[in-house]
């Protein structure tokens, strides 16, 4: 689908609006090899091996994931091909990285990310990963927690400690909180508009006709919010 050039203006204003709201602007200049949606994931031997011949037994869902990978998807295309959240997909990635069927980034940065949104790191080996922060740093806000609370005094969570000892800003963490947070929501667009992978992928688990139409309720109320969301605009030119 090509939106128009006056909607892509709208589009970009407003949502440049919402970023400013939420301390996010930083994010429109970030490039986009930093960026875990848009990052394609490159199967190892192993993983090709794998994807061939089964012989892990892994859930049908994983089979899927390599079989996307392979043909060059990014992990954006991959949550929507597979109707997944951001955070089921970065706990597949990060599942077969560890098992050797996907390379690992070169990207800090999108390994961090993905590592934080899955769950599998904490705020502290975020920084760590995307070399924010060394261990030593870390290594020295979890010190000064410590002595904190052995002086009885007010109780401070690891982020805010940092901030105390001048490590970190309460932007540098808020932002991806927020992400951490919006990756947990389902995104899906017109299901002919979705990247033309093998329909037939997940065959061993068919989708029950409920959550089907559950789906598609969820994109028409997408859709209604954009059309919502152009109205607004008129009234407001």
């Amino acid at each position: 689908m090509v939106l128009p050039l006056w909607v892509k203006q709208v589009l970009y204003v407003k949502l440049k609006e919402d970023m400013q709201k939420h301390n996010c602007v930083e994010f429109l200049d970030k490039s986009s090899d930093k960026l875990l949606a848009l990052y394609s994931p490159l199967l190892t031997y192993a993983g090709k091996d794998e994807l061939l011949k089964k012989n892990a037994g892994l859930d049908a869902n994983i089979y899927t994931f390599l079989k996307l990978c392979s043909a060059d998807y990014t992990i954006l295309d991959i949550s929507l091909n597979m109707f997944l959240t951001m955070e089921e997909t970065s706990k597949y990635f990060m599942f077969c990285i560890e098992q050797g069927y996907v390379e690992r980034p070169e990207s800090n940065e999108i390994y961090a990310m993905a590592g934080f949104i899955s769950g599998k790191f904490k705020t502290g080996e975020y920084f760590q990963s995307n070399k924010t922060l060394s261990m030593m740093q870390v290594q020295e806000g979890l010190s000064e927690q410590k002595k904190i609370d052995s002086y009885g005094g007010k109780h401070l969570k690891f982020l805010e400690v940092l901030d105390t000892i001048g490590l970190l800003k309460e932007d540098d963490y808020k932002i991806i909180f927020l992400l951490q947070e919006e990756a947990k929501k389902r995104f899906v667009i017109d299901y002919n508009l979705v990247p033309d992978a093998e329909r037939g992928y997940n065959s061993e688990h068919e989708k029950e006709s409920a959550e089907v139409e559950a789906l598609k309720e969820e994109n028409k109320k997408l859709k209604e919010k954009l059309v919502q969301l152009l109205h607004l605009v008129k009234r407001n030119v």
